[in-house]
């Protein structure tokens, strides 16, 4: 009796997919620029306008509190919100969870670690965030060391309302980073706008306004000192009153004073400070004496838009010109 055995090919052999439990490289990718992108898009602008506007200000306050605020929510809502109430922004949106190797939750300090972790994955040159891509289980290099996974969430566990959420969260996001960009306007670009055209308005104005400050004639002292009055601030008024008082009490005669050069050491939009080469003449006719003199002056605006002087400092005394004694 002859038994016939039919020959049977082997099965060819396949390598192992991965459990259509795990989410997909692209996926997570989404999530993880959902859960971070408008966090770091806010910390990146507040972090220009807090460099950008003067310490201590109150915009400088105002873009470090909103800085540090989404800087933590950021964190939060990767380390802390998982474990908490069960999910992050871009993971419940996608669908989403990282889960232990058997689909145990994952502690806050677990993914904390994760998140430091995700380090090895940018200083490999990246390679550690596309390693998901040919990995059987679709690990980073964090998921490895950390033993997690990225694995579909059951849809029982998505929250309700999550694309409103997410919108809301974008929409916020958003507008905090037009309000940094009004910021800098605010407390940058115009109060510098303000600056330069106050530096032009000193830079034209201040000498003739000096030269008037200084110049008198015994012919027309008191005319000539009110004018000088007016062309002064209420703080440095009395100080100038006394001046002139002093030049009454003596034998007052031609002072005149003409600016040769001139520059605007610091300017904002109320206050500028300004040094001044002045040239001049005192005396009667025939006892007539060249001088010159240097002086540094603090002007503010006034009331009305004028620029009035604040403080005169005389940096070089008045002496004879050059050739004369």
């Amino acid at each position: 009796m002859t038994l016939l055995v039919e020959k049977t090919e082997a099965a060819p052999v396949v390598e192992d997919e991965a459990p259509n439990n795990l989410a997909p490289w692209h996926i997570r990718a989404a999530a993880l620029a959902l859960d971070v992108l408008p966090g770091v898009a806010v910390v990146a602008t507040m972090a220009l306008v807090w460099l950008a506007v003067p310490p201590r200000s109150i915009w400088w306050w105002v873009s470090v509190s909103i800085l540090v605020v989404a800087a933590l929510l950021t964190m939060a809502n990767r380390v802390v919100f998982p474990p908490l109430i069960g999910w992050s922004l871009g993971r419940a949106l996608l669908g989403i969870e990282v889960v232990g190797p058997d689909g145990s939750p994952v502690g806050v300090g677990r993914l904390m670690a994760r998140e430091v972790a995700h380090l090895l994955d940018t200083l490999s040159m990246l390679v550690g965030w596309l390693w998901p891509l040919w990995d059987s289980r679709r690990r980073t290099f964090a998921d490895l060391l950390l033993r997690t996974e990225v694995q579909w969430a059951q849809p029982v566990r998505r929250p309700v309302g999550i694309r409103r959420n997410a919108a809301r969260v974008v929409s916020a996001a958003v507008l905090l980073c037009v309000a940094g960009a009004g910021m800098s306007i605010l407390a940058i670009y115009l109060p510098d706008r303000a600056s330069e055209r106050s530096r032009n308005e000193v830079n034209a104005q201040g000498p003739k306004i000096v030269a008037q400050l200084l110049t008198y004639d015994a012919k027309s002292l008191k005319a000539d000192f009110a004018r000088a009055q007016s062309l002064t601030s209420d703080r440095y008024r009395p100080e100038l009153v006394k001046q002139q008082e002093s030049v009454q009490k003596g034998h007052p005669g031609v002072n005149e004073y003409w600016v040769t050069d001139s520059t605007v050491l610091s300017a904002t939009p109320d206050k500028a400070t300004m040094l001044l080469f002045m040239q001049g003449h005192r005396g009667a006719a025939n006892e007539q004496r060249f001088i010159t003199a240097t002086v540094q002056v603090a002007f503010v605006k006034g009331a009305k838009g004028s620029w009035l002087v604040d403080d005169l400092t005389v940096v070089t005394k008045p002496k004879p010109a050059q050739g004369q004694k």
